[in-house]
Protein backbone atom coordinates (compact mmCIF):
# COMPACT_ATOMS: atom_id res chain seq x y z
CA UNK A 1 0.00 0.00 0.00
CA UNK A 2 1.34 3.42 -0.96
CA UNK A 3 1.83 5.96 1.77
CA UNK A 4 0.65 8.81 -0.39
CA UNK A 5 -2.02 8.23 -2.96
CA UNK A 6 -2.01 10.82 -5.72
CA UNK A 7 -5.53 12.19 -5.83
CA UNK A 8 -6.98 14.33 -8.56
CA UNK A 9 -8.15 17.55 -7.02
CA UNK A 10 -10.46 19.79 -8.95
CA UNK A 11 -11.14 23.44 -8.48
CA UNK A 12 -14.67 24.66 -7.95
CA UNK A 13 -15.91 26.17 -11.18
CA UNK A 14 -13.89 23.89 -13.46
CA UNK A 15 -16.11 21.64 -15.52
CA UNK A 16 -15.15 18.53 -17.48
CA UNK A 17 -16.87 16.10 -19.80
CA UNK A 18 -16.15 12.46 -18.96
CA UNK A 19 -15.81 10.33 -22.09
CA UNK A 20 -16.34 7.08 -20.18
CA UNK A 21 -19.45 8.03 -18.20
CA UNK A 22 -20.70 10.51 -20.83
CA UNK A 23 -21.52 13.12 -18.24
CA UNK A 24 -20.46 16.56 -17.02
CA UNK A 25 -18.36 16.63 -13.85
CA UNK A 26 -17.28 19.53 -11.65
CA UNK A 27 -13.58 19.16 -11.03
CA UNK A 28 -11.78 16.13 -12.41
CA UNK A 29 -13.42 12.99 -11.10
CA UNK A 30 -11.99 10.71 -13.79
CA UNK A 31 -8.43 10.38 -15.15
CA UNK A 32 -7.24 13.00 -17.66
CA UNK A 33 -7.15 10.40 -20.46
CA UNK A 34 -10.92 9.98 -20.08
CA UNK A 35 -12.09 13.59 -20.11
CA UNK A 36 -12.25 16.87 -22.02
CA UNK A 37 -11.82 20.17 -20.26
CA UNK A 38 -11.66 22.25 -18.22
CA UNK A 39 -14.59 24.37 -19.31
CA UNK A 40 -15.87 27.53 -17.65
CA UNK A 41 -19.49 26.39 -17.41
CA UNK A 42 -21.40 23.10 -17.26
CA UNK A 43 -23.13 24.09 -20.53
CA UNK A 44 -19.79 24.35 -22.34
CA UNK A 45 -18.73 20.97 -20.93
CA UNK A 46 -22.03 19.46 -22.01
CA UNK A 47 -21.23 20.47 -25.62
CA UNK A 48 -17.67 19.08 -25.50
CA UNK A 49 -18.28 16.45 -28.16
CA UNK A 50 -19.78 18.99 -30.60
CA UNK A 51 -16.87 21.36 -29.94
CA UNK A 52 -14.38 18.56 -30.62
CA UNK A 53 -16.17 17.62 -33.84
CA UNK A 54 -16.14 21.25 -35.04
CA UNK A 55 -12.42 21.57 -34.27
CA UNK A 56 -11.66 18.30 -36.05
CA UNK A 57 -13.41 19.58 -39.18
CA UNK A 58 -11.45 22.85 -39.00
CA UNK A 59 -8.16 20.93 -38.72
CA UNK A 60 -9.08 18.59 -41.58
CA UNK A 61 -9.68 21.61 -43.81
CA UNK A 62 -6.58 23.52 -42.68
CA UNK A 63 -3.85 23.13 -45.34
CA UNK A 64 -1.12 23.42 -42.69
CA UNK A 65 -2.40 20.25 -40.98
CA UNK A 66 -3.89 18.31 -43.89
CA UNK A 67 -1.39 15.59 -44.88
CA UNK A 68 -3.39 14.69 -47.96
CA UNK A 69 -2.88 18.21 -49.34
CA UNK A 70 0.89 18.01 -48.79
CA UNK A 71 1.10 14.52 -50.32
CA UNK A 72 -0.84 15.71 -53.36
CA UNK A 73 1.56 18.63 -53.84
CA UNK A 74 4.60 16.36 -53.54
CA UNK A 75 3.13 13.89 -56.03
CA UNK A 76 2.32 16.64 -58.52
CA UNK A 77 5.89 17.97 -58.49
CA UNK A 78 7.55 14.56 -58.61
CA UNK A 79 10.03 13.67 -61.36
CA UNK A 80 8.04 10.79 -62.74
CA UNK A 81 9.59 7.87 -64.61
CA UNK A 82 10.57 7.48 -68.24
Amino acid sequence: MALFKKRQVGKPGEWYYCLVHKKVEEGPECPAKDRFGPYATPEEANHAMETAQERNLEWQNDPKWNDRTREGEEGATGTGGA
